[in-house]
């Protein structure tokens, strides 16, 4: 069950102007199933994206980087049920015949369609399901479809992850509604294993690239579930100009600032919520970590005590035995540590003062915080100014039972 995360509503996801959505059925995996979604981009649309660095990263993955390349994009195809990835030429092909069948269905270029899947690897894609539904699909585009499509791109996950705000740029409300997915195979090295974010705003090619980029700095590059990253991870931001705003050229504007920020609340929001998904998850899990002499050497700490499976199933069972956490941050790999600066904190439970076992905590103490679906570690390095935030959950026997049952 979801760590404190409810599903959206449908009148939650508010419609992007410039923007169309449609799933269908084409039965990739189950029966019945909704599997493909087709989003519409109206033209004139800006696009920015970012894809996992995994060396063996899926066909579409290939494909949808040279087809950004190449000319505006009007179309996101993408299906769950089957990764296409681990499939070498064969993938490719797969991936390119359903662009050009979306082509064909709409007078576009093939390449101005960008193909997205996520599911089993190593399975060939099957492409004339995916064709076959694509006429439906583009008959049923509508506006007012974020929900269905929030749902059809998910494969383990629980809960659809979907969010709208809204905000007043110049005079005018601007919309920005995202969704993603991704239960498990998370530790992203750029984003997630699926998100896709729309806004009506008008912004400029560079500053949209370099919002992404910040966005994902703040959200999706801090999240782990199981420190696996994924062969299919994308991100796609995209502006449509529907807004009807002056276009946002400088990213040091205020406006886009403001819009920044909003842009930064949806998508800590889909990344968090992610993890509170997380496969088998009972727990959500804060990791700060102060004090290090840069922002990458605190992440190292923040990331390993949150691979540590002594201190994921610790923390599923409500354990504190904070040996765990402390031997996680010896192990980290920080050289010249002074031990004597470093303190470890539970909630506001010091459970480590100086390198050394905090002469005020009580097991009582920290079983009071471990007790709780919410949980904030803080590790105090005393070796510089710096500071970093990573997001995990535990490991629970439903974790392992998930991921042994998968393709079963």
């Amino acid at each position: 069950m979801a760590v404190n995360l409810t599903a959206p509503q449908p009148d939650e996801l508010l419609p992007v102007a410039g923007i169309r959505l449609a799933t269908a059925s084409a039965g990739i995996k189950k029966p019945g199933r909704k599997d493909v979604v087709l989003i519409e981009l109206a033209a004139g649309s800006h696009t920015a994206a970012v894809y996992t660095k995994n060396a063996f990263c899926a066909a579409p993955v290939l494909v949808a980087k040279q087809h950004q390349k190449q000319t505006a994009s009007r179309f996101l195809l993408i299906n769950s049920g089957n990764a296409n990835a681990g499939t070498g030429e064969a993938g490719m092909q797969a991936a390119y015949a359903c662009c050009q069948a979306v082509a064909e269905l709409t007078g576009k270029p093939a390449d101005s369609v960008l193909p997205f899947s996520t599911g089993v690897i190593g399975q060939p894609l099957p492409v004339s399901k995916i064709e076959a539904v694509l006429p439906e699909a583009i008959a049923r585009l509508s506006a007012a479809n974020w929900f269905d499509a929030a749902h059809a791109i998910m494969t383990t996950d629980t809960l659809a992850k979907a969010k709208s705000v809204q905000l007043e740029l110049a005079g005018q409300t601007v919309t920005i509604t995202g969704m993603s997915k991704g239960s498990g195979m998370i530790r992203p090295d750029m984003a997630t294993m699926l998100a896709y974010i729309a806004t009506d705003a008008a912004v400029s090619q560079s500053v949209l690239d370099e919002m992404l980029h910040q966005a994902m700095a703040q959200s999706f590059n801090r999240i782990t579930v199981d420190g696996d990253t994924s062969t299919n991870d994308a991100c796609v931001l995209i502006a449509t100009g529907q807004a009807q705003n002056s276009e946002i050229s400088d990213i040091h504007s205020t406006e886009a600032r403001r819009l920044l920020n909003a842009l930064n609340d949806l998508t800590r929001y889909l990344a968090q919520a992610v993890v509170r998904d997380g496969e088998g998850a009972t727990k959500f899990i804060s990791i700060a970590v102060k004090q290090g002499q840069s922002a990458e050497e605190c992440r190292q700490v923040a990331y390993t005590i949150a691979h540590s499976p002594l201190v994921k199933t610790a923390l599923f069972a409500c354990d504190p035995n904070w040996g765990r956490i402390l031997a996680a941050v010896g192990r980290s790999g920080i050289s010249d540590f002074d031990l004597g600066k470093v303190s470890i904190y539970l909630g506001q439970v010091c459970i480590v003062d100086g390198g050394q076992p905090a002469a005020d905590y009580t097991e009582e103490k920290g079983q009071l915080v471990m007790d709780q679906p919410e949980i904030e570690i803080t590790v105090i390095l005393g070796r510089g100014e710096a500071e970093d935030l990573v997001w995990t959950c535990d490991f629970s026997y439903d974790y392992v039972k998930i991921n042994a049952e998968y393709r079963t």
